[in-house]
């Protein structure tokens, strides 16, 4: 079966390119070159075009394995740091975000770039049409920024950008930016486009007389970044990706201001596993012996063998004797009794120096008869007093004669 012509009519289906991105596979530039190095193959013939046009990938086999049908596509938001590059991998062998995603995703592509110093939401796909319909400009998918930079500008400048600016020959749409606040020589400007050309924002504000120092990306449509972590993923409910999908093609604004009610799926971190022992375990009971007595240190006390150092035995103090027993609150009472008292006994002259004590109030007893006859009580300092009773007012008086 020879590959169909890209030229039939009527056209049915799309480019192999294509449906192999959907599938997972590479991006569609990757899958150019392939074709180009003759590893993909359709019923067994080369492919030497990447313009051939097919409903599906029966029968379509890349380096020789069969291509699977596309899976349902997938969606996921990752907290990108500052100082990772968007891409697969670098010539120059610096850091990508492919290094800081966890092991067992299936194939990502990412949606846009952002730059080297940029951080911020980055959402990622596993269907390269939903990557390309994200990135065009003509779909008007909003993206919103926060930027700090140090100069002056007043906010009339910033709505200027609501008409677009043309910038060394390059035209750029309309920006919403917003001045947020000043914090000493810095602002803090909010900006929200609907098209994603290199480096726009920097440019913009550099135009304007300012240096930017960061850039941070917190909306690409109805995905916010909110307090996600730095250097976390997690993935869109599918749920969620149909329901935008399908406001996406009434248009980008009415996809950006979707509000989604679930929250995205939690993505499990890899964590750092502990290294293997260098030898297995032994297998009987006398190697594991063997192997024990050369852990365990030699005693201090045994002679050293031929060849062999022993360190100094340390200094043998005479053991402390043990003290007294715990014992309750009654006893240590009695005991400070007797302490006292063979003092007392010892020196008679400090006994006789002492102050006298006080001599013990009698005990009030309060049923200790009628009320006449009780004495008066001494109040304490703890004790509640009774409160003062009123002072009689003057009587009711009778009407007026």
């Amino acid at each position: 079966m020879s590959p169909p012509s890209p030229t039939e009519s009527p056209r049915r289906g799309e480019r192999i390119a294509k449906l192999l991105a959907r599938a997972g596979i590479a991006s569609r530039r990757e899958i150019e070159r392939m074709i180009a190095d003759g590893r993909v193959a359709i019923d067994g013939e080369i492919l030497t075009t990447p313009a051939t046009v097919l409903p599906s990938l029966r029968g379509v086999t890349v380096d020789g394995n069969p291509v699977a049908a596309a899976a349902p596509a997938r969606l996921f938001r990752f907290h990108k740091p500052s100082g990772l590059l968007t891409t697969e991998r670098d010539p120059g062998g610096r850091p990508t975000i492919y290094n800081k995603l966890p092991k067992g995703l299936p194939r990502l592509m990412p949606v846009g770039r952002l730059d080297l110093n940029t951080e911020g939401l980055l959402l990622m796909t596993t269907d390269g049409e939903l990557k390309r319909q994200l990135e065009l400009p003509a779909t008007g998918v909003e993206r919103s920024y926060r930027a700090r930079a140090y100069g002056e500008v007043s906010q009339a400048q910033l709505e200027d950008l609501m008409l677009g600016i043309e910038i060394d020959g390059v035209r750029y749409g309309s920006i919403d930016a917003n001045l947020e606040r000043r914090t000493g020589a810095n602002v803090w400007i909010e900006l929200t486009l609907t098209e994603g050309k290199n480096r726009e924002v920097r440019r913009v504000l550099e135009h304007l007389g300012l240096k930017v120092s960061r850039l941070i990306r917190t909306r690409y449509g109805p995905f916010h970044l909110g307090d996600m972590p730095s250097g976390m993923i997690d993935e869109v409910r599918q749920h969620d990706l149909i329901l935008f999908r399908k406001a996406l093609a009434s248009g980008g604004k009415a996809a950006s201001n979707l509000q989604l009610s679930s929250k995205p799926k939690a993505i499990a971190q890899d964590v750092p596993s502990e290294p293997a022992p260098e030898t297995a375990p032994a297998a009987n009971r006398a190697e594991r012996r063997k192997v024990v007595a050369r852990q365990v240190p030699a005693r201090r006390d045994e002679p050293a063998k031929d060849g062999e150092a022993r360190p100094p035995r340390r200094p043998q103090h005479p053991a402390t004797p043990a003290g007294p027993e715990k014992f309750g609150v009654g006893q240590r009472r009695r005991q400070r009794a007797v302490s006292a008292t063979k003092k007392r006994e010892a020196d008679p002259r400090g006994a006789a120096a002492a102050k006298p004590a006080k001599p013990a109030r009698p005990r009030v007893d309060d049923d200790a008869g009628p009320l006449l006859d009780r004495p008066k009580r001494h109040y304490r300092s703890n004790d509640r007093r009774p409160r003062p009773s009123a002072k009689p007012g003057p009587g009711k008086r009778g009407p007026r004669k």
